[in-house]
């Protein structure tokens, strides 16, 4: 082993950012001990991927990271599958990996010191399996701060697990049921962050919406936004993302329209629009409550985004049903919409469906929503021309001398941009001048302070 090679590890975050936090956790807990992170694979004495198995294309990505760094593997190095893949499908990683040294699943990625320990001292070909006894994911933190730092923005996870039964989803056979955080550990790093300077807290969960009815914290969310404020008065942007329908109360309303801090961004993931088939999906059927509940969150606050998710091709889903989504969709005119096919998944609820939809036409009516969609996202962002927002800055383009950002419309990697003529410091909040608006982003200049 080479000198340069010794205590050091190459760490792979694959999946959402719920699993950037928890990669973040690890990292400080292997940096406590001594250890070194490395940007080279070919330099680090522990390889760790901390994969993500919620679909079958993202556990093809996790055995593909896995193998090209199997393949280059040396006889001194250690490679550690960890994160949800191996919660469920950890055989499927042991026949597909050859040269796996260690399999950590994601209720215990507290314990990865433990692990590699174990790995270090592993005399048998066999990889060393380390999951949780318990039925949710492990409550000890180990002092860990549940952050991940993107540039200006930060995310910040105030609970994990799930207590919902949605019929496609595997996350509370992966995850467990929801444990909700302490207040006082979330306030402690959103303090933290506040002294970093980060810009912009962005509270992530499987679903926020429920945080803290585990504690018998009722309205819960409401409750530790209030506490945040308080606790964070410099951090000018706070992001709310998975909120649950039927689940942003009148209180949460409330406090998003009379805090400044609080952006008017929902991201209130539906996955579908046709009663018959969120009944099949074990979600909430009353589509028209939640026109309501939509329009009245529009009516309480200016110029909110709202942004919503769908699943189409769900085993049920005929033409008849695809119509009713597709008039929801332009009934409602959401600012931002991420549409999936329907992915279907050995071990869910909806499993004894099966998937008779064809994938080709799957993907010819998430090709028809989008096109709809395309349509409304740019009346939407039509409708800021001329006027003067707040723009957090996370690149530049020298050579062109562009700046690009995000206005509190947009959610990082998965909403629009803000494209400014000049440059300006990355991380800052600027104030830009809406120029032009093209489908997904908007076009400006910088003004004056």
């Amino acid at each position: 082993m080479t000198k340069r090679a010794k205590d050091t590890y190459h760490l792979v975050s694959l999946g959402c950012a719920k699993n950037l936090v928890d990669s973040e956790s690890m990292a400080q807990l292997l940096n406590r001990q001594g250890l070194a992170p490395t940007t080279t694979p070919s330099d680090a004495e522990y390889l760790i991927v901390n994969t993500c198995g919620f679909l079958a294309a993202a556990r093809e990505e996790a055995i593909a990271v896995l193998t090209d760094l199997a393949s280059e593997k040396l006889p001194w190095q250690k490679l550690i599958a960890a994160g949800c893949m191996p919660e469920n499908h950890a055989q499927d990683i042991i026949n597909s990996v050859p040269g796996l040294d260690g399999i950590l699943g994601t209720r215990r990625w507290m314990d990865i010191l433990e692990v590699l320990q174990e790995t270090k001292q592993n005399q048998i070909a066999a990889p060393y399996y380390h999951f949780s006894p318990g039925l949710t994911i492990g409550r000890d933190e180990k002092r860990t701060q549940r952050t991940a730092i993107q540039g200006g923005s930060a995310y910040l996870k105030i609970a994990d697990g799930c207590r919902r039964a949605c019929a496609f989803c595997l996350i509370p056979a992966i995850k467990g049921t929801l444990v909700s955080r302490p207040v006082d550990k979330i306030i402690d790093d959103a303090k933290a962050l506040q002294d970093a300077g980060i810009k912009e807290i962005i509270l992530i969960a499987q679903d926020t919406t429920d945080y803290g009815r585990d504690l018998g914290i009722k309205d819960g969310l409401t409750q530790l936004l209030e506490t945040l404020l308080k606790a964070v008065p410099h951090v000018p942007w706070i992001r709310l993302m998975y909120a649950f329908p039927g689940y942003v109360t009148q209180n949460l309303i409330q406090l998003m329209k009379t805090e400044p801090q609080i952006l008017p961004y929902l991201d209130i993931p539906l996955q579908h629009a046709d009663p018959g088939v969120l009944q099949a999906m074990r979600r909430p059927t009353d589509t028209m409550a939640i026109r309501k509940n939509l329009a009245h969150i529009r009516s309480m606050i200016e110029d909110i985004t709202l942004r919503t998710t769908l699943i189409v091709g769900y085993p049920g889903e005929d033409e008849q049903s695809f119509q009713t989504l597709t008039h929801f969709i332009e009934a409602v005119r959401f600012d931002h919409l991420g549409i999936f096919t329907y992915s279907f998944e050995k071990g869910s609820p909806a499993e004894m469906l099966g998937d008779p939809i064809p994938e080709h036409i799957k993907i010819q009516r998430v090709e028809k929503l989008m096109q709809i969609q395309a349509e409304i996202s740019l009346e939407r962002n039509q409708h800021f021309i001329g006027q003067v927002l707040d723009v957090l800055i996370e690149g530049v383009d020298q050579e062109n001398q562009i700046s690009i950002g995000r206005s509190y419309r947009d959610a990082p990697e998965i909403d629009g941009l803000v494209l400014i003529e000049g440059i300006a410091p990355i991380g800052d909040l600027v104030r830009v001048r809406v120029n032009n608006a093209i489908t997904h982003d908007l076009i400006g200049e910088l003004v004056e302070p």
